[in-house]
């Protein structure tokens, strides 16, 4: 945790997430890149943002038409997206929900769920959330995978030894039925990431995209 400068790890999932939110600037980010990449493309409907965070996700599918359920643990995190929202003529199409993913899961199913950087430094049995939301996806859904494919500079992983899983890992410990499910895109590119104090740096994405068939699952 070389460098970590946010909340204290010992404060436990929910005060620390809360503190981090708390602590970053009200504004909305940008939409990550590689959702653009898959969703710009697609036809809206409706959605499921994990771990939505400062809610650049749910805002720019909202803008394109989709109904998106955006989720997070931290409440301050779950206000924002929804204010965000609202100031944008949005708030019927964006709906904030609070879930420790540990321990709930939001009903309902999806067109597209989106997992970016669905990564904690909290015991979580990520595959079982993951699989969760795969078998929450409607015939011809999507569930989007972004992890980190490697340490950015103001990372609270620095540990040299971490194994970053490969998105045929991620897929694997998905344990889907190939009948039922289908790998898309599984690949490892590249991009320019800007950390918090506006430094930059070359990172991996490892980027999983996986389609429910159009049968009855």
């Amino acid at each position: 945790m070389n460098g970590w400068q946010g909340p204290q790890l010992d404060a436990g999932p929910e005060s620390f997430w809360e503190e981090l939110h708390r602590n970053l600037a009200a504004s909305a980010k940008p939409p990550n890149q590689r959702l653009v990449e898959i969703a710009e493309a697609l036809s809206p409907g409706v959605a499921l943002d994990l771990g939505c965070g400062p809610g650049g996700d749910a805002i720019w599918l909202a803008q394109r038409g989709w109904r998106v359920t955006a989720v997070d643990i931290s409440a301050t995190a779950i206000a924002r997206v929804e204010a965000a929202a609202d100031q944008l003529g949005l708030g019927d199409r964006v709906t904030g929900e609070r879930h420790d993913l540990a321990h709930s899961f939001p009903a309902g199913t999806f067109d597209l769920v989106n997992a970016q950087y669905f990564h904690t430094p909290f015991a979580l049995d990520r595959g079982r959330v993951l699989r969760t939301a795969a078998l929450a996806l409607r015939p011809g859904g999507r569930l989007l995978i972004v992890d980190h494919g490697s340490a950015a500079p103001w990372s609270w992983n620095q540990d040299p030894d971490a194994h970053f899983p490969t998105p045929d890992e991620v897929a694997t410990g998905l344990d889907l039925d190939p009948g039922q499910w289908r790998v898309l895109r599984a690949d490892m590119p590249q991009r320019r990431a800007t950390g918090p104090a506006g430094q930059t740096a070359m990172v991996t994405d490892n980027v999983l995209l996986v389609q429910r068939t159009e049968g009855d699952g």
